[in-house]
Order: structure tokens, then sequence, then C-alpha cells
């Protein structure tokens, strides 16, 4: 080995070794999964060129260190992670003749579940492959997985914790601080997963996707373990797993002849699969096939992952723009040359903040190249020119303020670029975006490009402000594509909303890290008194079942600022408060449902959702046994979910069925 590949590799290794410290532990990334394999991909192949592996080489070892205070736990065998390929030639060489199991490689947090006489007892993350945290917790929180199972021996599983796309979008908007917001599903479900408040799991909608059936063993009287009995097949793994109420990864049985059809397959549907996923897995069927290919010190020889190849495309970056959120964070956008990718047109990238634009020494016109991260989000691969002659705007470009560079991150030294004028227009329409928005105060008629105007005009300054614009009718109606129904309609709406549950004024607020799901719980817990709420302490805020300590500080500081104060006392004469009941005291309370197909009577999925849980329901995602009904306008259709409902004997109703039955 030369002086040159020992700095590469020590180089690569360091790179690595905190690229992966901070996603496994602190559920941020420093780059892209793009990146990190190519740069692990270099890696190896100097290893094997030189025949030196360093100790702290991720190819040497499973996993990452735990951190944080969760309690330790070492898992009963080793988690190691798997081999992967690029090419479908080499899964049909890996699979030979024997059958495999085609699968997702689902994207979120692997988590090894312990049931004993068919009860869930323990729940661990997989840490560093050889010892985990214990979140048992949070695990009884996930939607889809039974408490209880038929099954009285001791089963032990893993599978990955994921949250869907739908779920992490409406997670996103439901937080007020664009800072707070997670970047992809799979932070979020970490971050969700590794809580120490299992309260907070609980409002995620965290899902267990099965993937592997580590052991399943009854014991006799004398204490002797049987093994069950699965005919040697991974296949009756899962479809005994999914007899006990689980949620399997969706997967496909295949040859080597008919494995590039399945790969295709897949390809096709994870444009509209509503789970992340960021490839594929093959798995031998043969159990004792599998296991007598043994392990290297790193992969399991059972199984290989399938990552896709990204389609790229090089392109001309044409301009950056810096689009002001509500908390005056700057974030870059990449605006570049049109380009076809995955059977779409595609223009713009997010360049995520000020570390990442140095990083790839950006500058206008320069020659990039762009793909769709698991086919799906468009990022930015590689600067071919690497000018780095872009500037950074000193100017907020909606208010004119000078603007700061500020780190977020003293450790990793994570830059963004800021507008620091608390005034800046764009920050008040964000604001007033929440307001307006469903989750608030439900005004319909009111889009960004009109708050824009009615702020603009001077017409709104504060929330107070929309209860009086009949003042302006005039001049509104005279504005551009802005007539006398669109007004009428806007106001009508307006005038709906001065009745409001108080949850839902609290969510309006934009009170950081209060959400629509905090919201209601503390509206519950003071009874809709939002004096009291303003009134109460951090001690009593945090007293409050689903608020730990630093959301109460949060929240009572918010109601002490004297701007804000003023701000609700100009509005609270406006609205009339409806009293708020208890969540067991409200009529769908205890019962979960799920919802598939097109609708009628609501608006849409999130409009019957909103319905249920207003009247204290669940709304989940798959069928299981805590399902109450399947609501579907198909109720005659063999998909997987009606079926599944049949097996289960869970009632299937049409919208109409179910709102004769519980929207009294």
């Amino acid at each position: 080995m030369n002086e040159e590949q020992s700095s590469r590799m020590k180089a690569l290794v360091d790179r690595l070794d905190e690229a992966a410290r901070v996603y496994y532990t602190e559920n941020r990334e420093i780059m892209s999964n793009r990146a990190y394999d190519e740069l692990y991909d270099e890696l190896a192949a100097l290893e094997k060129e030189t025949g030196v592996v360093m100790a702290k080489s991720p190819t040497a070892h499973p996993g990452y260190e735990v951190s944080g205070s969760l309690p330790k736990v070492t898992h009963v065998s080793p988690m190691l992670s798997l081999d992967k390929t690029k090419e479908i030639s080499v899964l049909q060489s890996f699979l030979g003749t024997q059958t495999g199991l085609l699968s997702w490689k689902m994207d979120g947090l692997t988590v090894v579940l312990t049931y004993e006489n068919g009860v869930l007892t323990r729940a661990v993350t997989r840490g560093n492959g050889l010892v985990g945290e214990l979140v048992t917790a949070n695990a009884r929180q996930f939607v889809n997985i039974p408490a209880v199972i038929p099954f009285r021996g001791t089963l032990i599983l893993r599978g990955e914790a994921v949250i869907s796309y739908a779920d992490f979008r409406r997670l996103n908007e439901e937080t007020g601080d664009a800072d707070a917001k997670y970047k992809n599903p799979r932070n979020l479900c970490a971050g969700s997963v590794r809580q120490l408040d299992s309260r907070v799991t609980a409002q995620r909608n965290v899902r267990l996707i099965p993937f592997a059936l580590v052991s399943a063993a009854e014991r006799d009287g004398d204490g002797t373990e049987h093994p069950v009995d699965f005919g040697n097949s991974r296949e009756n793994q899962f479809r005994w797993l999914t007899a006990q109420g689980f949620e399997v990864v969706p997967y496909r049985r295949v040859t080597a002849q008919t494995l590039p059809d399945a790969v295709h397959a897949f390809a096709e549907e994870i444009r509209t699969f509503p789970l992340p996923s960021d490839g594929l897995v093959l798995l031998m069927d043969d159990i004792a096939y599998g296991d007598s290919l043994g392990t290297t010190a790193k992969f399991p020889r059972n199984a290989m992952a399938f990552k896709w190849r990204d389609e790229t495309a090089e392109t001309v970056l044409t301009e950056v723009e810096w689009s002001p959120s509500r908390t005056g964070l700057l974030n870059p956008v990449a605006v570049f040359q049109p380009v076809e990718l995955e059977g779409t047109t595609v223009s713009r990238a997010s360049l995520h903040n000020v570390s990442f634009v140095r990083g790839m020494e950006l500058g206008i016109g320069d020659r990039i190249t762009v793909y769709k991260a698991n086919m799906i989000i468009p990022q930015i691969a590689e600067n071919l020119t690497r000018s780095g002659n872009l500037a950074l705007p000193e100017h907020c470009p909606v208010c004119g303020a000078e603007t700061r560079v500020l780190t977020t991150n003293e450790e990793e030294a994570v830059q963004v670029l800021t507008c620091p004028n608390p005034d800046c227009p764009a920050k008040q329409i964000g604001r007033f975006e929440l307001f307006v928005s469903r989750g608030g105060m439900n005004i319909d008629g009111i889009s960004t490009a009109t708050a824009e105007r009615l702020v603009d005009a001077g017409f709104v300054r504060e929330p107070a402000d929309f209860y009086h614009l009949d003042r302006y009718r005039e001049q509104i109606t005279g504005m551009e594509g802005f007539g006398e129904k669109s007004y009428e309609n806007m106001i009508a709406s307006i005038e709906r909303s001065r009745r409001v549950q108080a949850g839902s004024l609290l969510c309006a607020l934009g009170i950081p890290g209060v959400g629509s799901a905090t919201a209601r719980i503390l509206a519950e817990a003071f009874g809709g008194d939002i004096g009291a709420i303003r009134a109460a302490s951090a001690e009593e805020l945090s007293a409050v079942d689903g608020i730990g300590p630093v959301m109460a500080e949060e929240i009572h500081g918010w109601f002490a600022d004297p701007k804000n104060a003023g701000m609700l006392d100009r509005l609270l004469p406006e609205l009339t408060i409806e009293k708020t009941q208890k969540r067991d005291s409200l009529p769908l309370a205890g019962k979960t449902f799920v919802i598939t197909g097109a609708l009628t009577k609501f608006e849409n999925r999130d409009a019957m959702k909103a319905w249920i849980e207003e009247r204290g329901g669940k709304v989940a995602g798959s069928v299981s046994k805590k399902t109450s009904a399947l609501i579907t306008n198909d109720t005659s259709t063999g998909s997987a979910k009606n079926r599944k409902a049949a097996e289960l004997g869970i009632p299937v109703l049409s919208e109409e069925a179910f709102l004769a039955q519980w929207g009294q």
C-alpha cells in the first residue's frame, strides 16, 4: 500500500464513519445515500486492492455505537448488514438454481420484537448490530402490530419501523417551525422510535413491517423448546406471521429466470408505493440451504440487497432561488434546464443549506448531473464544472434586510442563510398560511398568493384582521382575478371559522412544536379553556400526558411573550371557542378505521380522517385485528384490504353505511 492509497483510505474511513454515526445516532444526514454508497464502494475497492482493512472501516463492522439515555440491550444474534449490488445479473448469479423471495428494502429503523406467551414483551433497535436500545413502550404505540398474538410460545422477529410518505408530509405540515421539519421519513421515524416519551411515538403513526422471523418455539412442561416447523421455507414463515396478525413486507417468489421481470415490476410500483424504500432484498426461500452458506464478518450469505441504479441526466444550472420560510430560514433551490428522469420532467431540486451549496462549489452555468433519490426525489449528484461562483444573496428577497449566515450545529458546522428581520412579510405570510390552514382555522379561499396580496395591501397585519376584511370589500373585489363570488366565498368561510375548537385554534397560532395532535392534547387537558392554558406554568403544562418538559417551556414562553399575548387579546373577542370533550367520551373513542378507494361523501381521505379524529377515532393504513371497520365504496372488490378484512371478520362498510352507523 502506497502513501496515496493509505491517505485516501483513512480519509474515506473517517468520512464514512462520521456520516454513519450521525445517521444512526442523531437521525440526521450529512450526505446523500448515493454519495455514501459511492464512497463506500471506493473504500471497498481500495481494501481489495491493498489487502488492508482499517479497524474503523464500515466494511469491518456491522453498525455504529448507540447513544442517548435509552437502556442498552444485547441482541440474541448479531444483526449484520446485507451485501449489495446494482446489477440484476449479480442477483441472478447469487440465486443460482434456488428459489428466492424478492421484497422491498424498507427505509426506516430496524427493530427486533419479542413475544412471550402471545404478548409483546420487548422491542430493541438495531443499534450497532450487537447492542441496541430498548424501546418496548414506544413499540406498543406502533399502529399496525398486534399487542397479543395467537402463538403462545417465544417469537422473535425483525422488522423495519417506517412512517408513510403521507404521514411524513402531514407531520411536517403540522410542524410550524421550518427548522424543526424532518428531511425525510427515515429521519422522522428514527426520531419517533427512539423517543424517551412514548406519547410522542403514539402521535406519529409509526408502523412495523416484519422482514425476518428469527425464531419461534414452544416449551413443553419440562421446559424443552420445540421450534415451529415451517417446512424449510421462508415464505411459510411470512405466511405464518401474517396469520399472527403482522403486516409482513410485500414480496414476490422468484427464480433466476423470473427475477428480472420481478425487479422491473417493483420499479414500476415504487412510484406509488406509500412507504419509503431504498431498494430490494433477495432472500433464499430454502432455510437450511441459506443457513448453510454461513456469513462473512459483515454480511449473511443467504440474502443480498439490490440498490436502484439511479438514472442520471446532465443539465445546466440556470438559477438558485432562495425561498424564505416563516422562521427566517432562506432555503436554496436549484433551477436547471429541464431533463427527463424516471418518466417525468424535472427542473428543480433542493440544495438543502449553505454548507451543501459551498461543498458542491456551485455556480450559475455549471454543468451538473441530477437523479431521483430512490427514483422519487430529485437531487444533484455531481457538479462537473465546480466554478464556485455562486454568491449568497446579501439581502432577503422579500424584505431586503441584510442576510446572515448562521451555524446550526457547531459539531458539524452546518451553515444556513437567514433573514433576521422579525417583521419580514415572508414570516407573516407563512404564519397566516398556518392560521387559515385546514388543521388551523380552516378558512377556504386564502391561498399563499391571496395572503401575499392581503398583506401587501395592508389589510392583514395580524390574525384578528381576517375578521375585518369586510371593511375592504371594494378594494378586494377590485383585485385582478378576485371578483364578488370569490370575495363572498372567502368571507363566508371566515365567518364559519369564528366558531372553533380550542385544539384548532392552538394549532393555528403557530406555537413552536405544537401541531394538531399536541394542540388536541392540550385542549382536552384544559377542557378547551384557552385562558387556563395561557395561565399555566411550565410545570403544569409538562404534567399533561403527551407534553414533555422542553415543549412545556416552549409553550409557556410563547404565551408569556407580550407580543403574542397582545395578538391573542385582539383575536379572542372575534371567536367562539367550543367546549372540548375528553377524547374517551367522544363517540368514536377506541375505534380504529381503515379507508381505501375513492370517496363521494367526503372531499378526500384527509377530510374523512379529520372527521373521524374529531370524534375521537383513529385512522390506520392497514387492516389488523384492531380495525373496527374497513371503509370502502367498493365493498365487493377482491383487494388485499378487503380480503384481509374478510379473513379477520372485520366489517366492510361503504361511506353511506359507515355514516349511518357511526355518524350520529
